[in-house]
């Protein structure tokens, strides 16, 4: 059996693959897979690639799958032991890629990441821990998230992430750019959930691993990442991380967010967060005006386009509360 699969997700990003592939596919002692689950259907644009590294499998989801059902696919056909989850906008140098493996292959861990870094060194956000609810969707809010944010900080509460680390340090999810998980537990904690299209489907996806056992960051390993390039160059759209909520990709990210909150925490929570979400707006209105008054209103489109995404989750709602299996694609 093979040690390692890597699977990659393809929606105009063969640029992307093939510089991460070259990162490292000339260093490794791995035996290891590459497959390419391609949502674009870019099969002549893949041929040199596929030509030059015969360990490369191409893969048609004949389909705009998303991250998620993408993945299943394969995960589906992975031949390994171990698989890697890695996105296209990552480049793993100096021999990352062996090392890592070896240390996790040899751990008691089930999944596992590494520290991701920006392009310029510094260091991205590659672990998390759940909060109560997920309440911490609300810290994107302009308004309420602000006040989220210093009632965080009177009550000195743990943080949610791990903005940084150089060791090994345990988890409760893992970000979706690099995660590598034994084949084994996927038997018992089942693929990714195929409603999701694209974003937060890894949360709920460790939130299921995490019940079959413990996940870790490998902070000494640091891959780089460039941070939400592949997504936004694909759906024209600009900005990391999920604190967009104004454009069709900010739809995406509350729309998936919320599908998160339901299938994790319940009808309960999901309520709680939509009311949450719901008060926003009227703030957003209170607090626009308030600042026009000192000349830093808020940038043009911004409350429109919350405006719009939040009616738009409204029609999803329903689907959401009842749990009923739906493809929640909105980009």
């Amino acid at each position: 059996m093979k040690q390692l699969s890597i699977l990659y997700v393809n929606f105009h990003s063969e640029e992307f693959i093939r510089a991460s592939v070259l990162s490292y596919i000339h260093s490794t002692q791995l035996d290891l897979e590459i497959i390419i689950i391609d949502n674009s259907g870019s099969a002549e644009k893949f041929k040199p690639l596929l030509q030059e590294f015969p360990m490369i499998r191409y893969l048609d989801a004949g389909y705009n799958a998303g991250f998620a059902r993408a993945n299943n696919i394969g995960l589906s056909n992975a031949k390994a032991a171990n698989i890697l989850l890695l996105n296209p906008d990552t480049l793993l140098p100096n021999n990352i890629l062996d090392n890592i493996c070896h240390d996790f292959i040899n751990s008691p861990y089930i999944a596992a990441g590494a520290q991701l870094l920006n392009e310029d060194g510094s260091p991205q956000i590659s672990g998390n821990y759940f909060a109560k609810g997920g309440i911490n969707h609300f810290l994107p809010l302009p308004v309420f998230g602000q006040f989220v944010k210093k009632l965080a900080l009177f009550f000195n509460a743990k943080k949610t992430n791990l903005p940084n680390t150089d060791s090994l340090v345990e988890v409760d999810w893992i970000n979706g750019a690099f995660i590598l998980v034994k084949k084994e537990v996927l038997s018992k904690a089942g693929l990714l959930d195929e409603d999701f299209f694209l974003y937060a489907e890894e949360i709920e996806w460790c939130s299921r691993l995490r019940k079959q056992g413990k996940l870790a960051i490998f902070g000494q390993y640091k891959v780089i990442h460039l941070e939400s390039a592949s997504a936004n160059e694909a759906f024209k759209s600009s900005g990391k991380g999920y604190y967009n909520l104004y454009d069709k990709k900010g739809l995406q990210i509350m729309v998936s967010n919320f599908l998160r909150i339901r299938k994790q925490f319940g009808t309960g929570w999901f309520l709680i967060h939509l009311a949450v979400y719901t008060l926003e707006l009227p703030l957003l209105y209170a607090s626009s005006f308030f600042r026009s008054l000192t000349g830093k209103s808020y940038p043009i489109g911004l409350i429109s386009g919350y405006r719009k995404n939040l009616a738009s989750l409204y029609k999803l709602s329903l689907k959401m509360i009842r749990n009923q299996p739906w493809f929640y694609k909105v980009l």
